[in-house]
């Protein structure tokens, strides 16, 4: 379903993991000019099946790379404007977006500490972002915990008035759905559900009050092309068990 969100010619900053794998895998049908940006300070690489790259500052992450250049320089395109997209996870997800990748708990005496933000913040403050996550109550919050990566802060309007009027959420993809986010409130709201998913189940799964239209569309599942890829791209199932 992320693989399908991702267009021809746009650039994207993908995260390890899930994020990564989508990403190869719109390369490989849909989009085979989509360029993947790496925060370590890989331009445009791609990725051997069968061996993904663990840390995006790992060689692997290197192979067939159109340029090789320093972190601040990378965030740098980021800044000028030249990044599309954002795709990556967290731990913690609320209302308007916000992403929490950093800790758990008070943050005096966090219960679990996180890796933290990385180029989570400077990606989700200034492109368009696309976050997949397992969807879980515990993880889809009334309110994140610590905001590593700004969605829309508050609702409506707050995002720009803080300084950042570019960029912000555009989709969340989980095991349950697809959510996108309101034109006006900036808050949460189901397009579409996945092949068996009720609204009941999803919102029971939610951890605030997340609208389902009562029209929703069921995603169209997997390809075969689609599947075998995936399983080519990530032999060990060390992201699609």
């Amino acid at each position: 379903m992320s693989a399908r969100l991702l267009k021809e010619g746009q650039t994207v900053f993908a995260g390890v993991g899930i994020p990564l794998l989508a990403a190869i895998l719109a390369q490989k049908t849909r989009a085979p000019g989509l360029t993947i940006l790496f925060e370590g300070g890989v331009i445009g690489p791609f990725v051997e099946a069968g061996k993904l790259p663990p840390s995006t500052n790992e060689q692997r992450c290197t192979r067939r790379a159109n340029m090789l250049v320093s972190i601040t320089e990378v965030l740098l395109m980021l800044q000028r404007g030249y990044v599309d997209v954002g795709f990556m996870g967290g731990a913690q997800i609320d209302r308007f977006g916000n992403l929490n990748s950093s800790f758990i708990g008070d943050p005096a005496h966090p219960k679990i500490r996180l890796p933290g933000t990385g180029g989570g913040n400077d990606i989700a403050s200034l492109a368009d972002m696309i976050v997949a996550m397992k969807h879980e109550k515990r993880r889809f919050v009334e309110k994140v915990d610590f905001i590593t990566s700004p969605g829309f802060l508050d609702g409506g309007d707050t995002r720009a008035q803080a300084g950042l009027p570019a960029g912000g959420m555009f989709r969340v993809v989980t095991d349950l759905g697809i959510m996108g986010f309101d034109a006006v409130t900036k808050a949460m709201t189901v397009l579409a559900l996945h092949p068996g998913v009720t609204a009941q189940a999803i919102k029971a799964n939610t951890g605030f009050d997340l609208p389902v239209p009562a029209d929703a569309p069921v995603t169209e599942p997997p390809t075969e092309l689609e599947l075998s890829i995936l399983r080519e791209l990530d032999p060990q199932r060390l992201y699609t068990a």
